[in-house]
């Protein structure tokens, strides 16, 4: 009977290290365990413009693709995100589609944490939402957006006009041009421009 049970035991610990080598794909989640919070409020539903400017040093106003050409010369742009930045998606859905993250931090070279509204087009606000760079050059131009809805990633690329930060191109006259995510300039941190 000891020999039963041992065996017993030893098919019962093969079967569960068989599901430890299961095909699932790790790469394909986030990094970082993250509590994301979508917050929603039916009196108003609110659009992605308004809360970038109240949650960000951002104070820009149109439609959200017009932000990236209306920060020239006012506020530092570039490829790279960091926290406090405003990323820009643009051309996604129309020339005249676009929508903006404000980034919350930056996880690791390909991951970063963004608050943003109405992404799925619900009016919800989407707290410590994954972001994730799947450009083939590793440069921000392309991301992925985690679906918190469906706890995936989601299957859409959107491209990434780039990263609006806090400063001023006047802060930083050092810095002679800005650059967008799949330039030839590699830029590597937020850079402004000279008027």
């Amino acid at each position: 009977m000891r020999i039963i049970g041992k065996l017993a035991a030893a098919a019962l610990l093969a079967l569960c290290l068989e599901g430890c080598a299961s095909p699932m794909e790790y790469s394909a989640m986030p990094r970082e365990y993250g509590k994301a919070v979508v917050e929603n409020d039916p009196h108003k539903p609110l659009q992605c413009v308004p809360y970038a400017r109240e949650h960000s040093a951002i104070k820009l106003y149109g439609d959200a693709y017009t932000w990236w050409d209306k920060a020239a010369g006012k506020y530092l742009r570039g490829a790279v995100p960091q926290a406090g930045a405003v990323m820009v998606l643009n051309n996604y859905a129309g020339a005249d589609r676009g929508h903006l993250a404000v980034v919350r931090r930056v996880v690791g070279t390909r991951e970063i944490r963004v608050d943003h509204a109405n992404w799925l087009d619900d009016g919800s606000i989407y707290v410590n939402d994954p972001v994730e760079d799947v450009s083939s050059d590793n440069d921000w131009s392309a991301v992925r957006v985690y679906n918190l809805a469906t706890g995936g990633w989601g299957s859409k690329v959107y491209p990434v006009q780039g990263f609006i930060g806090s400063g001023t191109a006047k802060d930083s006259p050092d810095l002679m041009a800005d650059t967008a995510p799949g330039s030839s300039m590699g830029a590597t941190t937020l850079v402004g421009e000279i008027n």
